[in-house]
């Protein structure tokens, strides 16, 4: 089969061919196609399934060169991952998170991420569990910001256990900010990814944006609000109960967490396992399981996460 692909704009073909064509190239590996460049644009030939792929997967990408981004290797090597299910890339097309304020896309790259925005933008109540690198923290920011900014919630609830402290923060110098600092930075890192630092900073003045361990959240109600928690394998089935029962109206909760790094005492009930166990059968709360395959870090990272997935299922 044969596919003739038109592309007009000069940058936007430099931007999604590469440098030397080396996308071009990760593409005709992957796909075990042969592409050449035309007078009009590019000539892809092969097997039609893979032709029919290839054509979807430049469609998507040109999508991505639209928003002024680069195409790179991994683009393509998480597109292709989604190319194998039906319907998979015009799936993750449509579940781009827009973020107007540094004018980018975030864009769930896998199966389980695009299960995993379609579950938060349906349920009040989200569980996302997998091991690091599968986006669980970042895709959950980027929903919020994304909902903060449409008015969709009028605040942001950052929280996390403070495991290694015991929960016992008032022992610590300084305000309560700066004592659970260390704990919730990695949600700083995600928001300074998606908003400009004054806006952050000015959010949080104006506790739009408000951080809180998870031990302060007893007694507290969030209405119109878009409420995280992040590490939710170092909390224990008591905080867990407390903290789902603070959701308000028009709120959204999303938990994040990997059962398999837990910080908790030996032989303590950890909160998340519990909490699938008890809810799972509540039909508006949603638990979404992500695995290795949903890596989105470095491509060794997804091979290390296999090889330990691999060596506690043979013990």
């Amino acid at each position: 089969m044969i596919l003739n692909l038109k592309l007009d704009d000069n940058r936007d073909i430099q931007l999604l061919f590469g440098k030397y064509d080396e996308n071009l190239k990760v593409i005709e590996k992957e796909f075990s196609v042969r592409i050449y460049r035309t007078q009009e644009g590019i000539r892809v030939e092969g097997a039609d399934d893979k032709v029919d792929r290839v054509g979807e997967l430049f469609t998507y990408l040109s999508g991505i060169v639209k928003s002024g981004r680069v195409v790179k290797k991994r683009d393509i090597q998480y597109a292709t991952r989604v190319a194998e299910q039906e319907d998979g890339l015009k799936r993750l097309a449509k579940e781009r998170i827009e973020l107007p304020v540094k004018g980018g896309l975030i864009t769930p790259k896998t199966k389980g991420q695009i299960e995993y925005v379609e579950a938060i933008k349906k349920h009040d109540i989200v569980f996302g569990i997998g091991p690091a690198g599968t986006g669980k923290t970042y895709l959950a920011m980027a929903m919020a910001v994304n909902a903060l900014k449409k008015g969709l919630v009028r605040r942001i609830i950052l929280t996390r256990p403070a495991v290694e402290a015991g929960e016992n923060l008032g022992f610590l110098p300084g305000e309560l900010e700066q004592k659970v600092m260390p704990y919730l930075r990695p949600l700083y890192d995600a928001l300074y990814e998606m908003l400009e630092p004054e806006k952050v900073e000015q959010y949080s003045d104006q506790g739009i944006i408000e951080v809180a361990p998870l031990a302060y959240m007893r007694g507290r109600t969030f209405n119109e609000s878009f409420v995280i928690l992040d590490e939710a394998q170092n909390s224990t089935p008591e905080q867990m109960k407390m903290f789902l029962t603070r959701l308000g109206f028009d709120s959204k909760t999303v938990i994040t967490g990997d059962i398999t790094q837990s910080d908790l005492p030996e032989g303590q009930l950890i909160g998340l396992i519990e909490a699938e166990r008890i809810l799972k059968s509540i039909e508006e709360i949603k638990f979404v399981h992500l695995t290795g395959e949903d890596t989105v870090r470095h491509e060794l990272v997804q091979k290390i996460i296999e090889a330990y997935e691999k060596n506690t299922k043979e013990r």
